[in-house]
């Protein structure tokens, strides 16, 4: 089997990983923010180096990145301007026109990424079926072009009303603003969201332009790179949805790629939950910024049309700027190891979402840190090895952890500090992170009726082994798996994700009148965009799926309705539809009549499956450690062993308090848990009672 190079660039550590289906190579450095590139080529250069195989012998590379995600967040995208039907300049300001926040009289919107006085109104107006009520005016685009060179603007989105039924005007414009403006980056929303509610679709497009000339800049330098290093294969993109796409497209459409990283987890968590045959789990990545919980129900990640980014209330829908592309519903809070504790205004311990990133970093990594961070207390509370830890901290700075924690210790009534004092202070900022954590993902699933009790987690990333053991007592879970090579989850999921793409199109009908020719075209053509994407790749046994959003008439939200694209006709979807929403409701609404919003199409190739595995073989006792440290665990002084996770072997069981440790992460055992060591080589954490 041909090598594969695996790319994960998060807001702190960047981890590449070098596989050929039996041997695994990591390589893992602080990310470098001013060109994230370099971290990278300095892991490839690494990796190579130690496996001694040639650039030429890697058949596929796949990264993911949060760069669009941060640049977001931060305001950091182009210079980036509107260009949109006349008297609607202001959609993406008014938004939903709600309070998601009642009683707050200073509630706090999220703001547009584009300023009002760079939306730029157009005369023309097309109606919803995609006639023409005002013809385009062209010399109002003449007028834009030279408008947009003075304001100095370098990205545009084009989105007029109802593009997505007629997307002629946006086409025209575009064409004559490439002719005047050659330098010009372009989406148009009929490209990057062809389906209906204004508001979703010009907030994705604008998102979409916001971020595409950083991205296209990046994906263009990492290609040319790579190439330099020898690497002769194609490279793919992990995408939200967690599926791979070309980098052409990725340039086109960077807004898919804004929870890319996170994504890749989740593929790992449902190949893990398939091999152990578990329908129910929850996946937990804690890595060195953030936090992501994702649900995982009948073995895959639970998916959605839309999501929320940059929140202004953490937990808060409706706080955040709407994206519609197709993506793994999970939920992400800043809370990692480098998440940074304060005292608000009232004394108390607040964590996070501000990190210290990879520079300086926490205290502890010796770059300059101050700040008491996650890791910080991790490591006061004796919760590492410091002889173990990532390659890319030489060493870990246990007296800068200390007097970093002098910041907090005011709140644990210490004055002045003291050794006692830190270690109480680190206690009470990882069980503040850990209520944080719990908090996030029972609203995660109380948003989309699910139940958290009794679910085995998969932890992974470079803290979560640490924080698994807390979770799985405060949210009543049922264990949890710590993957082979847990520090660099995401990363490993990469190599397990199919090529995949999904189109989508609005194609309004009541099955009344539905046109089964005109149907059996738009997903015709939707088929053959999926193809173009996903053909480079040259995937075998693809598999497609069909989609129709179906609703009563009058109601407000669709169902997502399976269809079987040969078998189109008004008896077959409404049959599929009151199946559908009779699973829902448990109920349908007689002769009520039924209307089609939009299709999806998605095709996607087999996925690399990993081995059955079995919770319940026997397991035989490890010989005791032979190292052992002080740590602390909820308020509880334990004499932890020390136990290097390559020196177990399969079919093991070892009694809490230990510590699993490991060069990219470390699993926390406390003195009422167990480890076991399953047969794919995973630990299962489970509590002794």
């Amino acid at each position: 089997m041909a090598w594969k190079l695996a790319v994960d660039i998060g807001g702190t550590f960047t981890d590449v990983v070098l596989a050929d289906g039996s041997n695994v190579l990591i390589a893992k450095r602080l990310t470098t923010h001013l060109d994230p590139s370099n971290a990278v080529i300095d892991c490839v250069g690494d990796l190579l180096d130690e496996s001694q195989i040639s650039a030429q012998q890697v058949g596929i590379v796949i990264h993911g990145t949060t760069l669009a995600t941060n640049a977001i967040i931060e305001r950091k995208g182009a210079r980036t301007a509107l260009i949109t039907t006349e008297g609607h300049r202001d959609v993406i300001e008014m938004a939903y026109e709600n309070r998601f926040e009642q009683y707050d009289l200073n509630i706090e919107r999220p703001q547009p990424l584009i300023p009002r006085h760079l939306r730029i109104p157009i005369p023309e107006r097309i109606a919803a079926d995609g006639s023409v009520l005002r013809e385009l005016d062209m010399s109002a685009v003449d007028s834009a072009s030279g408008r947009l060179q003075d304001l100095g603007v370098e990205s545009l989105a084009i989105g007029f009303l109802h593009a997505y039924a007629n997307a002629s005007h946006e086409e025209r414009v575009a064409a004559r603003l490439r002719e005047l403006n050659p330098g010009l980056a372009i989406s148009l929303s009929s490209r990057v969201c062809p389906e209906i509610r204004e508001y979703e679709r010009l907030s994705t497009t604008a998102t979409n332009a916001y971020v595409l000339p950083l991205m296209r800049d990046y994906l263009r330098n990492m290609a040319t790179r790579l190439k330099r290093l020898g690497f002769e294969c194609p490279l793919f993109m992990m995408t939200s949805g967690g599926g791979l796409t070309t980098i052409a497209n990725a340039e086109e459409f960077p807004i898919r790629l804004v929870e890319s990283g996170p994504a890749g987890g989740a593929i790992l968590a449902g190949q893990i939950a398939e091999s152990l045959s578990q329908d129910r789990l929850l996946s937990f990545d804690m890595g060195g910024t953030t936090a992501k919980i994702c649900l995982i129900d009948n073995a895959r990640p639970t998916l959605s049309r839309s999501f929320e980014v940059d929140r202004r209330y953490r937990f808060k829908r409706g706080s955040g700027l709407p994206i519609r592309i197709p993506v793994i519903e999970m939920i992400e809070i800043g809370a990692g190891g480098g998440s940074i504790a304060t005292l608000d205004r009232l004394g108390r311990l607040t964590v996070g979402p501000e990190s210290a990133g990879s520079q300086p970093g926490p205290a502890c990594y010796g770059q300059g840190g101050v700040r008491p961070c996650v890791t910080d207390a991790d490591v006061v509370l004796g919760h590492f090895d410091n002889r173990a830890f990532a390659k890319s901290i030489p060493s870990l700075d246990v007296e800068a952890a200390l007097k970093s924690m002098d910041e907090i210790t005011a709140s644990v009534g210490s004055d002045p500090p003291t050794r006692q004092s830190a270690t109480q202070a680190a206690g009470a900022l990882t069980e503040v992170v850990d209520e944080n954590m719990v908090a996030a993902s029972r609203r995660h699933g109380a948003e989309g009726g699910h139940a958290i009790e009794g679910r085995l987690m998969v932890a992974f990333g470079g803290a979560a082994p640490l924080h698994a053991a807390r979770l799985i007592e405060k949210l009543d879970l049922a264990g949890a798996v710590i993957p082979v090579n847990a520090g660099v989850g995401s990363a490993i999921g990469f190599l397990l994700a199919p090529v995949a793409y999904e189109v989508v199109r609005t194609k309004y009908a009541t099955l009344s009148n539905l046109d089964v020719a005109e149907v059996s075209r738009v997903i015709e053509d939707m088929r053959n965009e999926a193809e173009d994407v996903v053909s480079s790749a040259e995937a075998e046994n693809l598999a497609y799926r069909v989609r129709a959003y179906m609703r009563y008439v009058g109601q407000g939200y669709e169902v997502a309705v399976p269809i079987d694209s040969d078998k189109i006709n008004r008896d077959y979807l409404t049959q599929q539809f009151e199946s559908a929403y009779k699973k829902l409701y448990h109920r349908t609404i007689p002769l009520a009549e039924i209307e089609i919003m939009s299709w999806t199409l998605s095709v996607s190739s087999p996925t690399n499956r990993l081995p059955d595995c079995k919770l319940d073989d026997a397991f035989t006792d490890a010989v005791p450690a032979k190292m052992s440290q002080v740590m602390y665990y909820a308020n509880r002084k334990l004499n932890a062993q020390i136990y290097p996770r390559d020196s177990l072997s399969t079919h093991q069981r070892i009694a809490g308090p230990a510590l699993i440790v490991e060069a990219h992460t470390t699993t926390l055992v406390p003195d009422d848990f167990t480890v076991k060591v399953l047969s794919s080589g995973d630990l299962l954490l489970n509590r002794s009672t």
